[in-house]
């Protein structure tokens, strides 16, 4: 292809697409600049020139970078640039690598870096599914060795009728948020928020977007035959046949020492006769060719060893129907549940699934805690988060403690979307909620037994949860057209298998999903089949749970924050918070509170302290009290005039009494009655129309001045 600018257009349920290549970035080994409505990404496809020396893995990096100026906004940081990528960010990022990084040949080393900008976003038009459509446009008709081209769809619904990638708004009102990924033959990657959907409405979600998929790779296809550049040359690594042979002497001995349900065992005795084999390579005679090859290439030693660990358990499962840890291609492991076990958090919950344990705990804050969001999508904040920690202790490793990568924050962004449908609504429970959970051990499924995890937190904080959530994750080994679908896949299994499928949901419906694969797509017949064994897991899992902790506790713990929810007058907002916010400090330095005030009026006070939160809200209302006519105060004169006294009858609220007003006998001079400072008793006679509020002092009786303390 040459660097010859080319546009070329395509029509999606209504939305026109837009694909320039050759006008950007032009030393890219390709770009393309995608458009739909006011939302444009540019995204460009890079690989080295060489091949990374001493690697087993294809080195694929994908950036996702929102640029703040595609909205017209300054940066919030000190430095008032884009820094860190945000959580969406990554999440995009991710959803774009994991639908791209089964299409390049086994064996490719060379670095493959893919960059998205988003440079401008319209509010409406979601960037991320225009971002894998360009990245796949971009490696497709580039020399980099993809046997693309994939798509991406979101699938939205409203009143029974699907969307493909619908807007901001849209998503809001739809009950399944989903996208899906696939080449024209097979369904790649899917990552899904439901509001709890069945599983067959939920395939049909699928099946639909997989079908706007085909139609975007079809449209690619032509534009690869346009302007695409020959593909580099890469020959597909095969194992040396001669290894090949002499390893299949072991898988006799390999599937006896595989099949323990202990990782730690099972793990040291694959060691043990993986040294055995070494050393039996080693010691073949001198002249034998095999010998020679691997003495030239110790890489292949380790390539072997790999390949029949790989064919062991793949041929176990698919031949034979048995798995390492002689468990059915059905169940679920050993479930343990624990709830209250930290005396002084808010809420904890300990699910254990075999050798996989995690520990949630639920923090409850007042509403000025919800996170802050700084990106280009319209939600700026979000009251319930979920953090996920994965240390290396947790895999008998050492590794530095340092802040969450991808993995840990697309783990715990899962478990979070799985648990938004069934929180109660924030007029319901006005609280900020937290949930971390620490992977203290993992053998598989660390986040899904973090969605476990979390549910129990949370019900034993005593958040009324409109249901349990529990969460599985199947695995697939697929031997050309014979397959098996896996449920509760253990590490190996994820490790040596060919998918991994994450399920979540309530008894009635599925809340969140992910699906990842190694091999090149998956049809929905398999989907089908994944989806059923996970709801019957599912079921299984929650029935564990709901044992222990049948429905959320009636009383949240001692040490929870109370949240007080009071309603003011808008109007009353600036009254409140005082002068350089001086009424609301008051308020918070006397009695130890936390206040939060929305503009709608609605006031928020959070503690623990009983007494503290009676004072806090007699501040509120003298603060924001409406005077009422008949209504009695007690205030303190601020000015007097020739004609009358001005009367502070409530903070920032002043009356006037006039002269005739202040006794029963006539008064000649203001200043003969009263004097600033002085406190008094009135009575409001009055209220104009224009808010101006007129006071008696002679008119108030002694039994009313009796009923305010006086």
């Amino acid at each position: 292809m040459s660097n010859e600018e080319k546009t070329y257009r395509y029509t999606l349920d209504g939305q026109e697409i837009e694909l320039t290549f050759g006008k950007y970035a032009g030393q890219a080994n390709s770009s393309v600049f995608v458009q739909c409505g006011g939302t444009a990404v540019l995204v460009m496809a890079t690989m080295s020139s060489k091949a990374r020396e001493g690697i087993d893995f294809f080195p694929l990096l994908v950036d996702y970078e929102e640029k703040l100026y595609a909205v017209g906004r300054v940066p919030g940081s000190f430095q008032r640039r884009e820094g860190r990528g945000s959580e969406n960010a990554i999440l995009s990022g991710r959803l774009i690598d994991r639908s791209i990084r089964p299409l390049f040949p086994n064996g490719f080393r060379n670095d493959v870096q893919v960059v998205a900008y988003v440079m401008s976003s319209d509010q409406q038009v979601q960037p991320d599914v225009l971002a894998m459509v360009g990245a796949s446009a971009a490696l497709a008709t580039s020399n980099i060795p993809f046997s693309g081209p994939v798509a991406g769809v979101r699938v939205g619904r409203l009143d029974g009728e699907w969307i493909i990638n619908p807007t901001f708004s849209e998503i809001e009102e739809s009950d399944i948020d989903l996208v899906v990924a696939g080449t024209a033959d097979a369904v790649m990657m899917v990552e899904a928020g439901i509001n709890i959907v069945p599983e067959e409405e939920v395939l049909d979600a699928i099946a639909v977007g997989w079908d706007a998929v085909k139609e975007l790779c079809e449209w690619q296809d032509q534009i690869i035959k346009a302007i695409g550049k020959p593909k580099l040359n890469v020959s597909n690594v095969e194992l040396e046949p001669r290894l090949v042979s002499f390893l299949d002497g072991y898988m006799d001995r390999m599937a006896t020492v595989m099949q323990n349900p202990n990782k730690q065992e099972r793990s040291s005795a694959v060691e043990s006769l993986n040294g055995e084999i070494s050393a039996a390579l080693a010691a073949l005679p001198e002249g034998n060719e095999l010998r020679a090859l691997v003495l030239a290439n110790p890489k292949l030693v380790a390539d072997g060893l790999y390949w029949i660990e790989k064919k062991t358990l793949r041929k176990l499962v698919a031949e034979k129907g048995v798995r390492i840890d002689g468990r059915k291609l059905n169940e679920v492991r050993a479930i343990s549940v624990e709830v209250g076990i930290l005396p002084r958090t808010h809420g904890t919950g300990l699910f254990r699934r075999g050798q996989t344990q995690v520990l949630s705990v639920a923090t409850l804050g007042s509403t000025g805690d919800a996170q802050k969001i700084d990106s280009i999508d319209p939600i700026t904040s979000k009251r319930y988060m979920h953090h996920y920690n994965f240390p290396g202790f947790s895999v008998g490793e050492v590794k530095p403690q340092r802040g969450p990568g991808r993995r840990e924050i697309g783990h715990g962004a899962l478990a979070e979307r799985a648990i938004l449908p069934v929180l109660p609504s924030a007029v319901d429970f006005p609280y900020a909620l937290r949930v971390v959970s620490e992977v203290l051990e993992s053998n598989g499924s660390t986040s899904m037994a973090s969605t476990c995890g979390s549910t129990l937190a949370l019900m034993d904080a005593g958040v009324p949860l409109k249901a349990p959530v529990a969460g599985i994750a199947m695995g697939l080994i697929k031997e050309g057209e014979r397959f098996a679908v896996l449920t509760d896949i253990q590490g190996i299994e994820d490790h040596l298998g060919d998918m991994d499928f994450k399920v979540a949901g309530t008894k009635e419906g599925i809340t969140a999903l992910q699906m990842d694969i190694k091999i090149h797509g998956i049809s929905l017949e398999i989907m089908e089949t994944a989806l059923e064994q996970a709801r019957q897991a599912r079921l299984f899992i929650l029935d564990k749970m709901t044992a222990v902790m049948p429905e959320p506790r009636s009383e949240m713990s001692p040490y929870a924050p109370r949240i007080i929810t009071l309603k003011i007058n808008p109007d009353k907002i600036g009254a409140l918070i005082g002068p350089g916010g001086k009424n609301i400090k008051k308020i918070v330095e006397e009695t130890g509170v936390k206040i939060d005030i929305d503009d709608d009026g609605s006031v928020f006070i959070t503690t623990s302290d009983a007494e503290a939160a009676r004072k806090a809200t007699a501040a509120v209302g003298r603060f924001t009290r409406e005077a009422e006519i008949g209504g009695i105060y007690k205030g303190k004169v601020t000015r007097l005039m020739n004609f009358g006294a001005f009367v502070e009858i409530m903070p920032g609220k002043e009356g006037l009494v006039h002269i005739s007003q202040l006794a029963p006998e006539r008064v000649a001079k203001v200043e003969d009655v009263l004097k600033v400072g002085d406190d008094v008793v009135v009575k409001v006679v009055e209220i104009d129309n224009q808010g101006r509020v007129n006071l008696t002092i002679k008119g108030v009786n002694a039994e009313e001045k009796q009923k305010i303390g006086v």
